[in-house]
């Protein structure tokens, strides 16, 4: 994931900052507990195709 992409995507929902998760290749809101797919190298960023993120893995991503 480009850093420089990072720094200025946010979550399309709360606009929030998010959190590249490298093993799943996901962009997570921690505020919303949404992750978004990254599929070819390319960030979906629509709500419909966001995930729920569970409580374990909100707490993984504190560490």
């Amino acid at each position: 994931m480009d850093t420089q992409l990072l720094e200025i995507l946010a979550c399309p929902i709360c606009k929030s900052p998010l959190i590249y998760h490298k093993e799943t290749q996901e962009l997570i809101c921690k505020p919303d507990r949404l992750a978004f797919p990254i599929r070819d190298d390319i960030p979906v960023m629509l709500e419909d195709e966001a995930r729920e993120v569970t409580d374990e893995e909100v707490e993984a991503l504190k560490s």
